[in-house]
């Protein structure tokens, strides 16, 4: 399976609380919601794309625990989204989550890297990390990731958690597609390449 991340991003790189600020886990973040308000038809449609064409899913603990609470509350039928996570199997990277409350979850919670090499080893199309912005950076830390689909929300937040840290490892990347939705959300698709190449003297 090809890994992909897909993450709603802030043009000064947040990507906290896009959806809403959550009183328990987003501490001292003021502003959150503001992915909701850019999202036209055509953004959500791409969205809901994104989610049908997995084969499976992969989160972090606390994405994977918000997930669980708001989309695995939800019937069958209640949209692409909720029926794609409730349908197909999801693996959650966790040291600490021992009873999954989520169908059709296994933890990976030993030799985190390996687990996921298998994984992708696995015939099939997609396993695909939404949110989860530590696992991502940790994917991408150790070569894991094989595209990246940034969707840059035309806002600066000037708060809350960034996808790339301040100081982290360096990452060529070949942009493979790009896309503008009607109200300014902008999609750019990369592949990881290695290091990049820098200028000299």
């Amino acid at each position: 399976m090809k890994l992909t991340t897909t993450t709603q991003m802030t043009v000064d790189g947040v990507m906290q609380a896009n959806g809403g600020r959550h009183p328990i886990l987003d501490p001292g973040m003021e502003r959150g919601g503001w992915a909701r308000p850019l999202f036209d038809n055509e953004a959500m449609t791409y969205v809901d794309q994104v989610y049908e064409h997995a084969d499976a899913f992969l989160f972090g603990r606390r994405t994977y625990e918000m997930f669980a609470g708001y989309w695995g509350a939800m019937g069958p039928g209640s949209g692409p989204i909720a029926d794609a996570l409730n349908t197909k199997h999801k693996y959650v990277a966790s040291t600490t989550l021992t009873e999954p409350r989520w169908a059709d979850t296994t933890v990976l919670s030993d030799d985190l890297a390996a687990s996921i090499g298998e994984l992708k080893a696995k015939p099939g199309g997609e396993l695909q990390v939404h949110g989860s912005a530590a696992l991502i950076r940790w994917l991408l830390e150790n070569d894991l990731v094989d595209e990246m689909n940034l969707l840059i929300v035309p806002v600066v937040v000037g708060q809350g958690a960034r996808l790339f840290p301040e100081t982290g490892p360096d990452i060529a990347l070949d942009l493979i597609d790009s896309r503008a939705f009607p109200r300014g959300i902008t999609l750019q698709v990369y592949r990881p390449t290695g290091r990049p190449q820098y200028a000299t003297a």
